[in-house]
């Protein structure tokens, strides 16, 4: 009975016959077996095991593997109450350092001047792409270290890049022989480790994977063959999406690399499927929009749509926002520059924005390949965690009001939490007098600053609006103060 798991024959007639309860047995069979298991190649064994687990969700679970199922089911909680989460793009393109984490494509697929030039001033002829992954070394990782800031940002949750389009892994993958951070490089779990860390602190972990790589045989094969074959997927994509989430229970699944081919040469359906129904975190994961060609701002959890995707008006499902201090890269660069890079003002605004719009704010920083966050990205998520201290309540497990913004001599901002309506202005106030039209006010209004503990006096306007003595107000870094409103429709 085990061995018809590593037979081909048998392996499709199981995925056909679903209905049958010698499936059940057949997985746990296999599943105990270490001897057995052993014997076989673990693709083939996760395959199988994936083939099974589908198999009993299709007939006792509550999501099928079809897009009108998978759309359907909530998204957790936690994610809309977050708010604000922290992305950490890391690899090999770290080493490099130069132009952005797409080093490798613009170098040796789109032969970009910029860095071909890079290479060979720098670099001796034959100098390989995979000879850059031995300086990957990490060495002044901490993982503890990076949890400490991250929770100090106010984030509520860490998305880190385990599989970029290189195709290199920060974890030992048995499916990235060689070309993984246990094998080459740091030696080390690199999933593993942060995971661990920021769980201490209470946040919640989250993991970025490209689906398709630049330069894989078996990814350019089926490319080749019109995505009608899918040696990629069978033996490369979904074992190893099945061995990250078995292994590190991430809460977040941040697809990407999926815009070349279909959902259906992905398997992408039947995955979510199998990850909603069966696996170990069906009840909290939260996955986004990225899982096939045309399935962005379509279909999945939430919905990232573009890269720094900013909409005009509140979109209907939930979104979120990447953006990334480094404005011209995710990834490290050497040669960034301050005017590069988002100022504390910018970055508030920008989040503020974004929770007013009912979005959740994920703001990303490109480590070292030493394992260092660059102390400029330290000062901008330092900066962004002592404004959140003051003004959080404004932002974490808020909705957006019936108005979202308003221009008076300077923008507002409105988000709501309970029977609170929260103002926030953006930029600072030239004179102690301010006004805001959209809210009504109720004879048990009141009005404060977050910060400031005493009331604020206020007159009514009329049919609606207010006139409102604003206090000393400091200059911090942030610039951007929250007026709180009780009493208001």
């Amino acid at each position: 009975m085990i061995k018809s798991c590593y037979h081909k024959e048998v392996f499709k007639t199981l995925r056909m016959n679903c209905s049958h309860r010698f499936q059940r047995l057949h997985t746990v069979v296999c599943l105990r077996n270490k001897t057995a298991l052993e014997k076989m190649g673990s693709c083939n064994w996760i395959l199988c095991v994936m083939s099974l687990l589908l198999c009993m969700s299709q007939m006792t679970a509550m999501y099928t593997p079809d897009w009108d199922s998978i759309d359907s089911r909530p998204l957790p909680k936690w994610y809309d109450e977050a708010k604000v989460g922290i992305f950490v793009h890391w690899g090999v393109f770290s080493v490099p350092g130069f132009g952005s984490e797409w080093f490798w494509w613009n170098w040796q697929g789109a032969k970009s001047p910029p860095y071909v030039d890079f290479m060979s001033k720098n670099y001796p002829p034959g100098f390989t792409y995979a000879d850059f992954a031995p300086e990957f070394r990490a060495i002044f990782f901490d993982p503890n270290e990076w949890a400490d800031l991250f929770e100090a940002s106010g984030a509520k949750y860490v998305v880190l890049t385990t599989k970029h389009h290189e195709g290199f892994t920060n974890w030992g993958s048995p499916f990235s022989w060689n070309w993984n951070s246990v094998d080459t490089g740091p030696h080390r779990d690199l999933t593993g480790e942060l995971g661990d860390a920021i769980r201490k602190k209470s946040l919640h972990y989250g993991v970025y994977n490209s689906l398709f790589e630049w330069f894989n045989p078996m990814y350019l094969s089926d490319k080749k063959n019109g995505f009608k074959t899918q040696e990629f997927p069978r033996n490369k994509i979904l074992p190893e999406l099945y061995n990250l989430v078995v292994r590190y229970k991430p809460d977040l699944i941040w697809s990407d690399g999926d815009w070349e081919a279909p959902d259906t040469y992905w398997n992408s359906t039947e995955f979510l499927a199998w990850l909603y129904n069966d696996s170990p975190v069906k009840d909290v994961v939260v996955t986004n929009d990225r899982w096939g060609a045309g399935c962005y701002c379509k279909h999945g959890g939430y919905y990232n749509c573009a890269d720094k995707f900013t909409p005009e008006t509140i979109p209907k499902h939930k979104w979120e926002k990447c953006q990334s201090i480094d404005m011209q890269s995710w990834g490290y660069r050497r040669n960034m520059k301050l005017q590069d890079l988002m100022d504390l003002p910018a970055i508030i605004k920008d989040l503020v924005y974004v929770v007013a719009f009912g979005g959740n704010y994920l703001l990303n920083v490109g480590p070292t390949p030493d394992g260092m966050i660059p102390v400029v990205f330290q000062e901008r998520l330092t900066g962004l965690g002592g404004w959140l201290k003051v003004n959080g309540e404004a932002i974490y497990a808020t909705k957006p009001w019936r108005v979202q913004t308003e221009n008076s001599t300077l923008t507002v901002w409105y988000t709501s939490k309970d029977s609170n309506v929260y103002a926030i202005i953006v930029g600072k106030p030239t004179e102690n007098l301010f006004q805001i039209s959209a809210p009504v006010t109720t004879k048990s209004t009141v009005v404060t600053m977050l910060g400031t503990p005493t009331p604020l006096q206020w007159n009514a306007l009329q049919p609606a609006g207010l006139i409102v003595l604003l206090p000393k107000i400091p200059d911090p870094p942030g610039q951007a103060w929250t007026l709180k409103l009780e009493g208001v429709s």
